[in-house]
């Protein structure tokens, strides 16, 4: 199938240009899309469970992943204030410094730059709508963004709750990836 094809190609065109980021700091790209995943989740998305859920990997080598970032100074494990068994997996300022060099890669932001807005759109709604199928398929957590979701309520300026949790939210929390996002209809 054609497209299958291109999303193959395209990626392993992200993973070669990752490899060649990732060269200076001696990671690998699954090191740096732990990293870029954790930079965008939010705090009950930020753990081991919620980093092997959206990679798709086994505990063990998202484990080795996030120890490999940790040695190197690219996120820092803080414990939850409410729940002790629960680890949160924050980036640093050397993490966030890296990504900003890494994600999205040059190459892709310069090929991005070169559609038109028109296209743009195009583009990011079909792959939605693509990722959203199979993701529906194989039974998978949608890791949507918070502000997305059916149970995001705003409640006041720049106050948000999620009628899922029953925590207040901040703006800043409806900006994240959350891996119990479901689809406002």
């Amino acid at each position: 199938m054609l497209l299958h094809e291109y999303i193959e190609r395209i990626s392993r065109l992200l993973d070669s240009e990752a490899r060649l980021i990732g060269s200076d700091y001696n990671l690998q790209p699954i090191q740096l899309n732990a990293l870029n995943f954790l930079n965008r989740a939010n705090r009950y998305s930020n753990t081991l469970q919620g980093v092997t859920a959206y990679l798709g990997l086994t505990k063990g080598t998202v484990s080795q992943t996030l120890a490999t970032l940790e040695a190197k100074g690219f996120i820092k494990k803080i414990p939850d204030k409410n729940d002790g068994r629960v680890v949160h997996l924050n980036v640093t300022r050397a993490g966030q410094k890296l990504l900003s060099k890494a994600m999205p890669s040059a190459t892709v932001q310069s090929a991005w730059e070169g559609l038109e807005d028109k296209e743009q759109k195009q583009l990011i709604e079909s792959l939605k709508q693509l990722l959203t199928t199979m993701q529906k398929i194989n039974g998978m957590n949608g890791f949507g963004v918070c502000g997305t979701c059916r149970y995001n309520q705003k409640i006041g300026e720049k106050k948000f709750f999620c009628e899922l949790t029953q925590e207040n939210l901040s703006q800043k929390d409806t900006e994240l990836l959350c891996r119990e996002h479901q689809l406002a209809c």
